[in-house]
């Protein structure tokens, strides 16, 4: 009775562990995005838009956050960050890219965007800091 007590305590215990410890791909990003085009995308992106929310979370992208900041009165740039938590990155990536919705959702906001030198769109930025 002893061992299959510690058994399933154990059991319990690495599943709690094992949930917890599920890697998680965490993306920082930024774009420029036109001035005259601020009020427009916000537009696009308000919580009564479904967009393409529900292909966000077919690809296994959770956390997902746009931010929108004017630095030195002219430039306006987009902040954006998101959680990745299935399996494959590049493959989940490369199927959300080819759905028909992605394209027309994109070819509504890429105009309004100017990736940064040397970019096609988003850059990702180096993550150098994470507190759990």
């Amino acid at each position: 009775m002893r061992i299959k007590f510690l058994g399933a305590l154990l059991l319990t215990f690495l599943l709690m562990v094992g949930c917890r410890d599920r890697h998680i791909k965490r993306v920082g990003m930024v774009i420029k995005i036109k001035p005259e085009m601020t009020k427009e995308y916000k537009k696009l992106h308000t919580d009564s838009n479904p967009g393409v929310r529900d292909l966000l979370t077919k690809y296994h992208i959770e956390n997902f956050s746009i931010f929108l900041q004017q630095i030195d009165s002219v430039e306006f740039y987009e902040f954006g960050y998101y959680e990745y938590t299935g399996s494959d990155f590049k493959e989940d990536m490369e199927q959300m890219a080819k759905e028909v919705r992605t394209i027309e959702w994109l070819k509504i906001c890429n105009p309004m965007q100017i990736p940064l030198e040397g970019s096609n769109g988003w850059t990702e930025m180096e993550q150098i800091y994470f507190n759990e």
